[in-house]
């Protein structure tokens, strides 16, 4: 039952429209296409997260596993996981101008969450 895929040979068909073209016009083409076949890829990538993404991002800054879900997970339930857990923890270190590590563990504590939103356009 061994049986053999025939392909049509339609290559000289199928470059007929690069037949053309120079190496570097060739070059400028492949970079094209690949800018658009990673298009959709980056628009969900600034527009879509994870939980375990955000946890990524606040390990990346300094917090431990624990402190990092906990921040994470207030987060979720403030509604301003689509802002980045990270980028909560940075706005308010920069509102109060503290450091990120005494930013993240007043949010911790539940201190700065009305404010952290307000200043992205949430309501109180």
């Amino acid at each position: 039952m061994n049986k053999t895929i025939v392909r049509a040979d339609d290559f000289a068909t199928r470059r007929e429209h690069l037949k053309s073209l120079s190496d570097a016009q060739l070059k400028a083409y492949f970079w094209e296409l690949a800018d658009r076949a990673v298009d959709p890829l980056i628009a969900i990538a600034r527009t879509q997260t994870t939980p375990s993404i955000e946890r990524s991002v606040l390990l990346r800054m300094g917090f431990s596993d624990a402190e990092a879900k906990l921040i994470v997970d207030k987060t979720i339930d403030r509604h301003l996981i689509g802002k980045g857990a990270g980028h909560v923890v940075y706005r308010l270190a920069r509102l109060d101008a503290v450091d990120v590590r005494t930013a993240g563990l007043r949010l911790m504590t539940d201190e700065g969450w009305d404010r952290v939103a307000v200043s992205f356009g949430g309501k109180r």
